[in-house]
């Protein structure tokens, strides 16, 4: 049994939670939030016997193994190193931390106390990843990528009401980049490797934080386009073009809706939709596997940890070819 504490109470951690409990050994066993009143209701709702206003307690609470942390990402690594030096595994939403050094710093921690730290990105966690790698395979010479996810946000009316949500504040590490680029990031790497060369521009808000990018990935024989908005909402998706097919993907945060297109123009449906609440099922059931079965699947963890600081990285290289900076 992994006995797991929650940081946030958004619908994030709601989404987690509710993938955790497809997952048999996984249990939530307390729920952290600034306020007791708000951290009570929402552990009530998910059956959590534990509610800390302090997450320092938490830390150090034994009825605990592991943690999700859903914090703004200003607050990752830190949290994340607190929880590590108390001998909890750690899973944390995307970006898992800001810098690079942060991150290769908490990955040696947790390696020393045999501990697993993951970031909670989709993509690498779910089955639909397998039939995506093989349909690349059927398109041939691939030469032009192009992944989007451009999502206007609900807090959008808020920003331009005179608010500055979280989500706009720069001075929490957050943004377009940030929080729906690295959706199109992870992608290209997994199926393309590390790019050549990289270009990145950006929009941005009165209040500092980029509002929408755009990159381009530049390979010894492919180029793959990378955008991405909170201000606006794309009709699209994404798609993989080769000389035998293209593949059309319209999500490509949660790789559904996949088809592939061959050169006489017949579509052949591949992955259809995903039910909301397994959305997170696959990354709850990786992180219950690693800390259970940390021999078997310890290629896999590895592996995957590898793409997560190649991507942190990118991540770094684009925001200074941008200009975006926290604050």
């Amino acid at each position: 049994m992994v006995r797991y504490g929650t940081i946030g109470t958004g619908w994030i951690t709601d989404a987690f939670i509710k993938g955790g409990e497809m997952v048999e050994g996984l249990e939530l066993a307390a729920v952290y939030s600034r306020e007791q009143e708000k951290g009570d209701q929402f552990a009530h709702e998910h059956g959590a016997p534990l509610v800390f206003t302090d997450y320092k307690k938490m830390a150090e609470c034994d009825d605990i193994d592991a943690v999700y942390i859903a914090s703004p990402n200003a607050l990752h690594y830190e949290q994340s190193k607190l929880f590590l030096q108390h001998g909890k595994h750690v899973i944390c939403e995307k970006p898992i931390a800001v810098e690079p050094e942060e991150l290769m710093e908490l990955q040696s921690l947790a390696e020393e106390k045999n501990l697993i730290y993951m970031e909670a990105i989709m993509m690498l966690h779910l089955p639909q990843r397998k039939i995506l790698h093989e349909a690349v395979g059927r398109l041939g010479k691939v030469t032009t990528a192009r992944f989007d996810f451009s999502q206007l946000s609900s807090k959008y009316p808020a920003f331009l009401a005179g608010n500055v949500p979280n989500i706009f504040n720069p001075q929490l590490a957050t943004g377009c980049l940030m929080d729906l680029g690295i959706y199109c990031i992870y992608p290209a790497v997994d199926l393309f490797g590390e790019p050549r060369e990289i270009a990145t521009k950006a929009g941005f808000l009165s209040s500092g934080a980029d509002g929408f990018d755009n990159s381009i990935f530049i390979y010894p024989d492919k180029q793959v386009s990378i955008s991405c908005s909170k201000i606006g909402q794309s009709a699209i998706g994404s798609e993989i073009m080769g000389d035998q097919g293209t593949l059309l993907i319209r999500s490509i945060s949660q790789l559904t809706n996949i088809t592939f297109i061959g050169r006489d123009g017949k579509e052949e449906k591949l992955v259809g939709g995903i039910e909301k609440s397994k959305l997170m099922s696959g990354e709850a059931q990786s992180f219950y596997r690693y800390i259970t079965f940390p021999e078997i699947y310890k290629a896999e963890y590895r592996e995957n940890n590898r793409l997560t600081l190649l991507v942190n990285r990118m991540l770094k290289q684009m925001r200074q070819q941008a200009g975006i900076v926290f604050s």
